[in-house]
């Protein structure tokens, strides 16, 4: 049994998961944590990270570390994804995290995040002929594994931040706003599933998927034993993410699952998975759901990758 403590830093959110992992694959959770610091406001437009970004991601590392010293954890392995990937001055980042960890944190490709994602979505759910989908907060991943082996993997540079910033700037978004949005992704999606076989799995993991879940589940709070595993009708997914996407964001805030900092950047987010089970080809009529992700990919690598001591 190792205890590993993996931190997933994306363009809205940092997480902490450490979890004790067995020989055999098995996990048990000790703790999970999620922030929402958006590392990468404003990147989209000046390609920086803005000083006050990074100093609320610092503050959260902090915490993070602290709870780290006190859990005896064998490996601890840092990642960033698209917001430090896409950012010119991505090294005062660096410098800034490696002064509270005493490492500096790995700033993923759009290929390894992909494959962190595939390899944390079916530790649990099996990795057999499936697509898992990665919906971030600056880029979005896909990727396809057939018979327990990744075959192709694409980061996409669409997320929720990203987008919210570039094209939704009404509250709520304007009819316009909403259709030069969807012909961006149709654009982008519509050859990255061009060559697709029919998808027999189609599994949504992140934050933009359980947020939809939940919505789809009209939750009276957060519950992640019942979105975690959840078979969700495609249709009832894609009714899900069009109410979120016409919603003010008042109103989503006022939505009894919603995080606060998630309500304003839900709906570009939501609207990146409808257009997908519009574009995709698939053999199947339901959408699986799953909370394990990136943060537990990065995990299980961290461990599979240093010896033990």
């Amino acid at each position: 049994m190792r205890r590993v403590a993996a931190i997933d830093c994306g363009t809205n959110s940092i997480r902490l998961l450490v979890t004790d992992l067995g020989p055999d694959g098995t996990a048990h959770d000790v703790v999970r944590d999620m922030r929402v610091v958006r590392l990468g406001e404003g990147v989209d437009r000046t390609g920086r990270l803005d000083p006050a970004a990074i100093e609320r991601t610092v503050t959260a590392t902090r915490e993070y570390a602290l709870t780290i010293g006190e859990m005896g954890v064998d490996v601890v392995r840092f990642c960033a994804t698209s917001a430090a990937r896409d950012a010119e001055n991505a090294g005062e980042f660096r410098a800034a995290i490696h002064a509270v960890l005493g490492q500096d944190p790995e700033i993923l490709t759009g290929d390894a995040e992909a494959r962190a994602s595939f390899l944390g979505a079916t530790s649990e759910l099996g990795p057999d002929d499936a697509v898992v989908v990665d919906i971030g907060g600056g880029s979005t991943e896909l990727v396809r594994g057939v018979h327990g082996e990744i075959g192709s993997a694409v980061s996409l540079d669409i997320g929720s931040v990203r987008l919210t910033e570039r094209f939704l700037a009404s509250d709520p978004p304007s009819i316009t706003e909403i259709t030069d949005l969807v012909d961006h992704l149709d654009a982008l999606l519509a050859p990255a599933v061009a060559g697709w076989e029919p998808v027999e799995r189609f599994i949504g993991v992140a934050g933009t998927v359980t947020t939809v879940a939940a919505h789809a589940l009209q939750l009276s709070s957060y519950d992640s034993e019942r979105i975690h595993g959840a078979r969700l009708p495609v249709d009832q997914v894609r009714e899900a993410c069009l109410s979120l996407v016409q919603m003010p964001v008042v109103d989503r805030r006022h939505l009894p699952f919603m995080h606060p900092g998630r309500a304003d950047v839900i709906g570009a987010g939501a609207l990146i998975l409808d257009r997908l089970l519009e574009l995709a080809p698939l053999a199947t009529d339901e959408v699986l759901v799953s909370e394990r992700d990136i943060l537990d990919g990065i995990a299980r690598s961290a461990a599979e990758t240093q010896p033990s001591s």
